[in-house]
């Protein structure tokens, strides 16, 4: 698996090119354009998903550290109001 990414990632122009080359002759002019709309709006969705999912790690971290600032404070409270029993 890590070997194919590797010989992937070593492509060079002329490569590129004729890859392009081949899709163009494979689906046409008229059609990529669609196919990179739909490309582009699947990003999309995996983006927003990425930060939706994110945005709620961040949110359920900041709920756990109000808390225990919370159970810190009444800890302390309760500490500190109880009378020496010396």
């Amino acid at each position: 698996m890590n070997a194919a990414v590797i010989l992937f990632l070593n492509l060079g122009t002329s490569e590129i090119v004729l890859i392009l080359f081949v899709v163009m002759l494979l689906f046409g002019a008229n059609k990529i354009p669609e196919l990179a709309k739909g490309l582009g709006k699947g990003m999309r969705e995996f983006k927003d998903a990425t930060n939706g999912i994110q945005r709620e790690i961040q949110e359920s971290a900041r709920k756990m550290e109000s808390e225990a600032k919370k159970i810190a404070e009444d800890t302390t409270k309760d500490t500190t109001n109880t009378p020496d029993k010396q």
